[in-house]
């Protein structure tokens, strides 16, 4: 039996659901898109323990943190589904999959992609039902729906829940912040003596960051608006922050590494605005509830911009060629277009949205 809701039909609900397995082991980013869906399942099924495999950071973020998640499995890492973590043991799939059949999963959910690589793991969990998405060269699972490319990353997983019994209570994701990070981060941060702006100008794809020179014009821009002005960034980017702070002319403050994720959680929510590229931060900023200025590409914009202009504000690059080779690199349009596809080349597709549409937008949030 199908149900209708405002977000399109919804089946049947599963009886007798003590204990639900999601399936999300990729990154920050990709991680929040699916809050949502897990406060769906939270809402359909409040008795059940939500369990989610994951990777170990999602083990450590959700350490006493209230939300949908009750506890987290770690996955471990395989094609398609995660890359180790440094330092990390070997583990063993078939041993996973194993231990996972005992917990006597009543669901099971991918919320992983395609589900070429997903789907075969989530059906090994031994789950009465199990439900997720498939794109043409994936398994089926009990339920599914179609995987298409081009669609917001938060409504496919609602989706995806919806196949389950579970309607969307919010499009919008929030992420609590524990007093255990607020003390991380004024344990690194000390007291607040001015309101604080934070920029972002890395991202693990090198073709979503937007130039370090422009990220310092509008670090600039704020600190002469009268902001403390962080920079943040990871150990990997500590090259690119410098070159923000030293572009910029005027005192910044470089946050690199010293801050985990609910202490850079907590730091974001003591910000005004944050200033970023399309990349894991902003969408964690977003959902502790962080004023966000975002700068796409523009395909990026349709899978993952916030739904919301009252506190967000994302700015779209137009370019959909490859700025060396020429290739038109949109995916899940035309794939079977010759000359259609990805490069070999990583340079930004962002570098035409201007400083001036940035600061203001950034001016108008602030204001």
């Amino acid at each position: 039996m199908v149900t209708p809701s405002p977000l399109g039909p919804v089946g049947e609900r599963v009886p007798d659901v003590a204990r639900i397995a999601v399936l999300r082991a990729n990154a920050l980013g990709d991680f929040i898109f699916v809050l949502p869906a897990l406060e769906a399942l939270r809402s359909a099924y409040p008795g059940a323990e939500i369990v989610l495999l994951g990777a170990p950071w999602h083990a450590k973020l959700w350490r006493d943190r209230p939300g949908p998640v009750d506890r987290v499995l770690v996955v471990p890492p395989a094609p398609g589904i995660r890359a180790p973590e440094p330092g990390e043991p070997e583990s063993s799939m078939d041993d996973f999959l194993a231990a996972a059949r005992a917990e006597r999963f009543d669901l099971a959910l991918q919320l992983h992609g395609g589900g070429g690589n997903s789907n075969p793991i989530v059906a090994g969990l031994g789950a009465r039902v199990t439900a997720g998405l498939r794109a043409e060269d994936a398994p089926p699972l009990d339920r599914w729906t179609r995987y298409v490319y081009y669609q917001h990353e938060v409504l496919r997983y609602l989706e995806v829940a919806g196949l389950v019994g579970a309607p969307a209570t919010t499009i919008v994701p929030t992420l609590a912040v524990t007093d255990a990070d607020r003390a991380e981060a004024a344990g690194v941060l000390g007291a607040a003596t001015r309101p604080r702006v934070a920029l972002h100008p890395g991202a693990t794809d090198t073709r979503r960051r937007w130039p370090a020179e422009r990220f310092a014009e509008v670090a600039r821009v704020l600190a002469g608006d009268g902001y403390e002005v962080l920079v943040t960034g990871t150990p990997a980017e500590r090259e690119l922050v410098d070159r923000v702070v030293a572009a910029a002319g005027v005192p910044l403050r470089p946050l690199v590494g010293t801050l985990g994720l609910g202490g850079l959680a907590a730091c974001y929510a003591g910000c005004a605005l944050l200033v970023s590229n399309d990349t894991g931060p902003l969408h964690l900023a977003a959902a502790v509830g962080t004023a966000t200025v975002g700068i796409y590409w523009v395909g990026n914009l349709i899978n993952s911009g916030h739904p919301l202009r009252a506190r967000h504000r994302p700015i779209a690059s137009w370019t959909v060629r490859c700025p060396v080779c020429g290739v038109d690199c949109t995916p899940g349009i035309y794939p079977h277009r010759p000359g259609h596809g990805d490069c070999p080349h990583r340079d930004s597709f962002v570098t035409d949205v201007p400083v001036v549409e940035v600061v203001e937008a950034a001016r108008e949030l602030l204001g």
